[in-house]
């Protein structure tokens, strides 16, 4: 029997790397260095595409877009996103909410938050009031704090259609 209600748990880190573009959330955000990855690096839908799929039990997405594959190389995250969405709708679940958080030093994630919600919530068919995005620094403390990298975590809850 199907479960009514399913959540699922993501996290992810990429490593900057200078002359890449930083995308998060599919924002472009300008005058800071990009994330290093295979595709995007798009490190906030990466956590979220992991909880989705963790909700359904689906694996994560190395196991969908693997990082060996070349059609993979520079992917848009935006595009994965919208396969996922595919994968919840056939299996018959809708969105219930996602709720995600950024921590990073720098740049300044304010700015872009609500760019960041609305991009989710078309890739998901949901009304941006079922999207979180939040973000934090760890007070100049671990990898984020030495702005070595930045790192997303996400929880996502699915209704049975």
């Amino acid at each position: 029997m199907a479960q009514p209600i399913r959540v699922g748990l993501g996290y992810d880190v990429h490593a900057f790397e200078a002359g890449r573009p930083l995308i998060l959330g599919g924002v472009r955000i300008e005058g800071h260095a990009g994330l290093r990855g295979h595709s995007d690096a798009d490190v906030l839908l990466h956590a979220v595409m992991d909880s989705l799929l963790g909700a359904l039990a689906l694996g994560d997405i190395g196991a969908h877009f693997p990082d060996t594959d070349a059609k993979y190389a520079g992917a848009d995250s935006m595009a994965l996103t919208d396969h996922v969405w595919r994968l919840i709708d056939e299996a018959g679940y809708k969105i219930g909410n996602v709720d995600a958080i950024i921590v990073a030093q720098a740049p300044k994630m304010a700015p872009h938050i609500s760019a960041m919600r609305a991009n989710i919530a078309a890739c998901l068919r949901a009304d941006v009031s079922q999207i979180s995005v939040k973000a934090t620094t760890e007070e100049h403390l671990g990898f984020t704090g030495r702005e070595e990298g930045i790192a997303a975590k996400a929880v996502a809850c699915l209704i049975k259609k």
